[in-house]
Parts: C-alpha cells; sequence; structure tokens
C-alpha cells in the first residue's frame, strides 16, 4: 500500500508524467492526465497505440510516475509495472468501457458519450495500468 501522504497527493491531482524507458535504455517523459483508484492501488492513463511510450512500455512494463503539487513544492514518484488493455476496436467493448470509466474519473460527465466512444475506436486508445509497487518523495504538511 502507498503510504497516506503519497496517496493523497496522488489522488488530489489528476496531471502527472509517466516516464517509460526506450529501446536505448533513456527515460522518455510524457504529460498525461490520469486517475488514482486507491482500492486497487493503480494510476490509470489513457493513450493511443500508436505513441512511443505505448511502444515503450510493450518492450519494457518497467515505468515511473512523477506527480507534483499546485505548488510544486510537495512532490511523490509511484514505480511499479504498467499493464497494458486491449486497444479499443467497438465502441461497446472493454477497453471502451474501461476509457468511459477513466474519461468520467478524470473530466466528468461527456456531453456525447456515442460520439466519445466512436472517437476512442477510431483514435485506437488504450488503458495503462500503473499498478503501484513503490513510492517516494516529499510532502509538505501546512
Amino acid at each position: 500500500m502507498i503510504e497516506g501522504r503519497f496517496a493523497e497527493l496522488i489522488a488530489g491531482q489528476r496531471q502527472g508524467v509517466l516516464v517509460t524507458l526506450r529501446k536505448d535504455g533513456w527515460p522518455q517523459l510524457s504529460n498525461v492526465n490520469y486517475a488514482w483508484y486507491p482500492e486497487e492501488q493503480i494510476i490509470r492513463v489513457s493513450t493511443t497505440d500508436d505513441r512511443a511510450k505505448t511502444s515503450n512500455m510493450r518492450r519494457d512494463p518497467r515505468v515511473s510516475f512523477h506527480v507534483t503539487s499546485g505548488d510544486f513544492w510537495s512532490y511523490v514518484v509511484v514505480d511499479g509495472q504498467a499493464e497494458l488493455s486491449a486497444v479499443a476496436r467497438d465502441p461497446h467493448d472493454a477497453a471502451v468501457e474501461e476509457l468511459v470509466g477513466l474519461y468520467r474519473a478524470v473530466q466528468g460527465d461527456h456531453p456525447d458519450w456515442d460520439d466519445y466512444r466512436a472517437a476512442m475506436v477510431r483514435d485506437r486508445r488504450l488503458v495503462v495500468r500503473l499498478r503501484a509497487e513503490r513510492a517516494y518523495g516529499m510532502v509538505h504538511r501546512g
């Protein structure tokens, strides 16, 4: 379980930096929106099948995720293994259902769910599930 002060910071934000490993071993950083699911200890991110970060995670699922407070002085880094959902292929498949749940967790309600579902298939979206194995950082109380 991620320590309470770290979990609170993760839960209080919606934007973070996903760090994957390139073929040559160098890190690749991507700014992303995310949702934290504390009961599962999972961070979920929506991405497309053609992104470099997706290829990186297929090759090497070790990832880190950086979240900072609004004032920049508190932060947490979560390390873990990335799991990738199937790529969305039908507006009502399991991948799209998970993307709908993720959208709701990050943004709330969508004005046109049919259009959203079609876009997930058209864009070849999938969900990254980062299972939090450990966390470190600094959270200032104040």
